[in-house]
């Protein structure tokens, strides 16, 4: 339970994240596409990142648990996932405005053995 309680929350060692919108994303494997939207919400900070072509234009929602590091001289996030797991991640509609608890707790079953 220790890993869900801190799926939304930035590792300690990762660096003020705010202003990463634009950066690129780079999974364990390889780049994966660029940060969308970024929030720090108390109990839900992620990332929204727009993957592209690598994944027909799809966008992912991804825990901030998730990330290992920021390098804002270089305007980079690194996270704890290959490109093939983040593929396979729970799709983000930006059209649903009514994301509730339900699809966060769904989101987290996923993301769950990958964050911190």
């Amino acid at each position: 339970m220790a890993t869900r309680t801190n799926l939304w929350r930035y590792r300690e060692s990762v660096t003020e994240p705010s202003n990463v919108v634009g950066y690129d994303v780079e999974a364990t494997d390889g780049h994966i596409g660029k940060i969308d939207q970024a929030t720090n919400e108390t109990s839900r900070a992620s990332l929204v990142v727009d993957t592209g072509f690598w994944i027909f234009g799809k966008k992912r929602l991804i825990p901030a648990g998730v990330v290992n590091q920021v390098d804002h001289r270089d305007r980079k996030a690194y996270v704890a996932m290959t490109k093939d797991q983040i593929k396979s991640a729970p799709d983000y509609d930006e059209t649903n405005t009514s994301y509730d608890d339900s699809y966060y707790e769904s989101s987290a079953d996923y993301y769950d053995p990958y964050g911190w």
